[in-house]
């Protein structure tokens, strides 16, 4: 299956074909480039599947393999986070995937930026090419993230005409994802024994979906208020079944 790519910033006409990946490819295993990137997008599954967001056709995963065919190249890029909502088939495990071939484009990518230059604004055409000529032209993802966790800056690109456009947040710092139904922002404190920022989920009401320590600390929280008014009420908590 393969198309061609007009609107190009180049007169050369790209032909993209969506094929598996081939025997004989050999991924590069790139180093992490610090401890923090993996929290970062752990965090971002892990108040996801608490909240129950998460269903077995969805593809969710870091530093993971999308690849393409351009010209007869192989092409694969591993973005720091991925979405996809739906898969054409649910495999316990998986070594890529590719748009079209097995499932839907994605519907989100993230790259966090480090100090080593990752080629996140990179719009090379010509083979390797640059991650964001391949989100924008190649797969044509949605929505494109860069996050820089030291500063705390998200920026936000929505595919419009083509073409990445930088929207601005909501009057809370967030950013509505349609396709997900939820908002991203910008969350500041620890988790991990790491201090700084992060990206964090609410919900449509404004609601921040939780961690797994927070959810705990709430419910302590919760049974103590519920104790103390028990108690008030002259009842022992402990004498009830």
């Amino acid at each position: 299956m393969a198309t061609q790519l007009g609107e190009a910033k180049s007169s050369t006409e790209l032909v993209i074909s969506w094929e598996a990946l081939p025997a004989d490819f050999h991924l590069e295993d790139e180093p992490v480039e610090n401890t923090g990137q993996p929290l970062l997008a752990g965090a971002l599954r892990e108040s996801l599947e608490i909240s129950g967001f998460i269903q077995p056709q969805m593809l969710i995963a870091s530093n993971f393999g999308l690849c393409a065919t351009i010209n007869g190249q192989f092409v694969a890029k591993a973005p720091d986070w991925v979405y996809v909502p739906l898969v054409n088939q649910i495999l316990a495990e998986r070594k890529s995937y590719t748009p079209n071939l097995d499932g839907d484009i994605p519907a989100i990518v993230m790259e966090f930026l480090s100090d080593t230059e990752g080629g996140e604004y990179s719009f090379k055409r010509t083979y390797p090419p640059g991650k964001w000529f391949f989100y924008e032209q190649i797969l044509q993802v949605p929505i494109y993230l860069i996050f820089d966790p030291n500063g705390g800056l998200l920026e936000f690109y929505q595919l419009e005409n083509r073409r990445y456009e930088l929207k601005q947040p909501d009057e809370n710092g967030r950013h509505w994802i349609d396709s997900m139904g939820l908002f991203l922002g910008t969350w500041q404190g620890t988790k991990e024994a790491r201090t700084g920022y992060w990206l964090r989920w609410w919900d449509q009401a404004g609601n921040l979906l939780l961690w797994a320590v927070e959810q705990i600390e709430q419910e302590r929280q919760q049974k103590e208020r519920l104790i103390a008014y028990l108690q008030s009420q002259g009842i022992d908590p402990n004498n009830l079944l």
